[in-house]
């Protein structure tokens, strides 16, 4: 199978993780393509994804998937018999996780970038008040879906799960330099619960970069913007 699913990535990419654990949970072999984020992208990632131009991009039989959210609803499609259901079979539910998975994607993500990408202080409070406001919600949501269990999905890591948690070496970065605990167990007592038990869940301990790693990185981009702009 591996033969007929690669998989384009770069391992400091929160959404390329999200992928690598759906298809761990699935069962899915694949091949890994560890691909160039700034400059020298390879002609099979223009080619797979003229439009981004952007890892992840699945390709399964010869045709690409982009974009993580999508190819996580794929996966889940075109394995559904393989491992553990990723969204949920109830169609409320599902549509439930998807809208806060793009909540997370197209609001809270973007309006809390400020705290590490500020320029000001106030641009970086700003950021800071924008994750915090983001996090009471993603309390309230992980209450309601989890019903009282381990994950957003239920016993077994799911959709909402992977979405978010993929997020959380970054995050722990972004605490680190602003000085700002954002999963503080006094204000999100369930998340901080939450965060604990996925980053301990054995697919996630394999596949996640080690923070450390992280920071190195987002230093060195930090570094690199820095000197694009006083140019």
């Amino acid at each position: 199978m591996a033969k007929e699913v690669k998989l384009l990535g770069a391992w400091p990419s929160p959404y390329v993780l999200r992928v690598q654990i759906a298809l761990e949970l699935k069962g899915v072999s694949y091949e890994y393509s560890e691909q160039q984020l700034w400059e020298n992208k390879s002609e099979l990632l223009l080619r797979s994804n003229p439009v981004y131009k952007k890892v992840p991009v699945l390709i399964h039989k010869d045709q690409p998937i982009c974009e993580s959210a999508i190819i996580i609803r794929y996966i889940d499609d075109v394995w559904g018999a393989c491992g553990p259901a990723i969204l949920p079979s109830d169609p409320y539910e599902r549509a439930i996780s998807c809208f806060w998975a793009s909540y997370i994607d197209d609001k809270w993500g973007p309006s809390s970038s400020g705290l590490i990408k500020g320029k000001t202080d106030e641009e970086k409070a700003a950021g800071a008040e924008q994750a915090f406001l983001g996090l009471e919600l993603l309390e309230e949501a992980y209450e309601k879906s989890s019903k009282g269990k381990r994950f957003f999905g239920g016993d077994n890591v799911g959709y909402l799960d992977i979405v978010l948690g993929s997020s959380l070496g970054w995050i722990e970065v972004a605490e680190i330099m602003s000085g700002i605990k954002l999963f503080d167990n006094a204000k999100f007592p369930l998340l901080t619960g939450w965060a604990e038990r996925f980053r301990a869940a054995a697919v996630v301990k394999k596949l996640m970069p080690e923070t450390e790693k992280l920071m190195e990185y987002g230093k060195a981009v930090q570094a690199r913007m820095n000197a694009a702009a006083a140019n």
